[in-house]
């Protein structure tokens, strides 16, 4: 997501020429990239004009400083505008209410509600609070089925209901088993629409009114573009928002929501759905956002979910094994591959890289099947292969291709690429210079 905005916004450095400040004149057509940009994102008009308005009065006049070129100079206070307008910093979740804590989720069907809420269930378990889910969408067949997996899976606890139920008293009876069992936080998944109706908005208030949440989140698909702009105005007339969740931001979605819907809701964006998967939820961070629409990647975000995912003990023999400069093996190289996709996958990894080592990266295979046939090969071979590789002759290949289900020219090139990590392991111990020469061997495909 967001690509075609980054490449237009990137465009605005190259227009300005070296001038000692901004002025209207050698700005014009920068801004006027800068609306096209927005516009061919998808974001809402009104939000275009007041965002491009802000940006030449905060322009006009900035000094352009030391090695800065003008260009860069506006960037910057492009980047500033742009957390502005998504909120200026992270607000997390509001817990400090009498246990427990109620959230409710709201939003149209097919936004990720009750993916959503199992997401949340695991991030706040993880700061060990307890946590019960309960479904109210009585409307939806197998939704009460799916939330009660999606609990199972994340290892919360699940309300019961039925579609013989009316939402009101599903919600009444989960709050009070949540008070009667000690739950800290108890998440509310609401029932959506195909569209916005007066059937559907009466519900959710009277839900509002029944348990009295603390935290109204808005669930919006950030792949709707300008249609969330209507869909967030009307809930944010039906309900007091307190925060939005952006979903599939791990699409092809253009990035218009991202930019628009703080503004229409004035609620702040607190978390944004990057996967598919039941880990793939991560806190809003407005800057580091516009970081990534500007094309200077969110390196932040990478070392977190690294601290998050990466095995230490791993971590600390490999760090030994690199500054000896011998002993990496295929079983290191496979610990690796299984870090990396613990982070997400290399797509997740380059999207969060700043644009030029993204650009070079995406010469590289980026093909998590491919990823996932290496390790299928290496875990055809025996112990004794892993370690000593050299062993792999022709017999022994088209065994490990035959188990691995794959060719054996694909065993080849796992070996070929393992020797080059192997050289660039080398190199590390040797020092940095020779380490940035032999960068490049590591991108798979080269």
């Amino acid at each position: 997501m967001l690509e075609t905005l980054t490449e237009r916004l990137s465009r605005v450095v190259k227009t300005l020429r070296g001038e000692a400040r901004l002025t209207d004149a050698n700005i014009q057509d920068a801004l006027r990239e800068v609306r096209l940009a927005l516009l061919e994102a998808d974001v809402a008009l009104p939000v275009v004009r007041t965002f491009v308005n802000d940006l030449r009065e905060k322009a006009i006049g900035a000094e352009v400083v030391g090695s800065l070129t003008p260009g860069q100079a506006l960037i910057g206070v492009v980047a500033r505008e742009l957390t502005a307008l998504m909120g200026g910093t992270a607000e997390p979740l509001d817990f400090a209410t009498q246990p427990p804590a109620v959230l409710l989720l709201a939003g149209l069907q097919g936004a990720g509600k009750t993916t959503t809420a199992a997401k949340l269930a695991r991030l706040i378990a993880a700061q060990r609070k307890k946590v019960l889910l309960v479904s109210t969408d009585v409307y939806r067949p197998a939704a009460i089925e799916q939330l009660q997996t999606l609990a199972a899976q994340v290892g919360v606890d699940f309300h019961p209901s039925s579609t013989e139920q009316k939402p009101v008293d599903i919600a009444n009876a989960a709050l009070d088993w949540a008070r009667r069992h000690y739950h800290d936080v108890l998440i509310v998944d609401t029932a959506g629409r195909l569209a916005i109706d007066d059937a559907m908005m009466r519900e959710i208030t009277e839900l509002h009114a029944a348990v009295r949440p603390i935290e109204t989140l808005f669930v919006v698909d950030a792949m709707q573009g300008q249609d969330a702009v209507n869909t967030a105005r009307a809930f944010r007339d039906a309900l007091p928002l307190t925060g939005v969740i952006l979903t599939k931001l791990d699409g092809d979605a253009r990035g218009g929501a991202a930019l628009s819907v703080r503004q229409v809701t004035g609620a702040p964006i607190k978390f944004a759905g990057v996967s598919e998967k039941i880990d793939g939820i991560e806190v809003f961070h407005p800057e580091r956002m516009a970081s990534r629409i500007l094309g200077m990647g969110d390196v932040l975000t990478l070392i977190e979910d690294a601290h998050k995912t990466v095995d230490v003990e791993r971590a600390k023999k490999l760090a030994k094994k690199v500054k000896s400069g011998k002993g990496f093996d295929l079983d290191d190289f496979k610990s690796q591959i299984e870090q990396m996709r613990k982070m997400g996958g290399l797509a997740a990894l380059v999207d969060k890289l700043p644009a030029e080592i993204a650009r070079a990266a995406q010469g590289a295979t980026l093909d998590e099947r491919r990823v996932a046939r290496l390790e299928g090969i290496i875990n055809s071979m025996t112990p004794q292969e892993r370690v000593k590789p050299e062993l792999l002759k022709a017999s022994r290949k088209r065994r490990i291709a035959a188990g691995a289900g794959v060719s054996v020219q694909e065993v080849n090139q796992l070996l070929n690429q393992f020797e080059q990590t192997q050289k660039m392991m080398k190199m590390v111990a040797k020092g940095p210079q020779k380490m940035m020469r032999g960068l490049r061997h590591l991108l798979p495909g080269r």
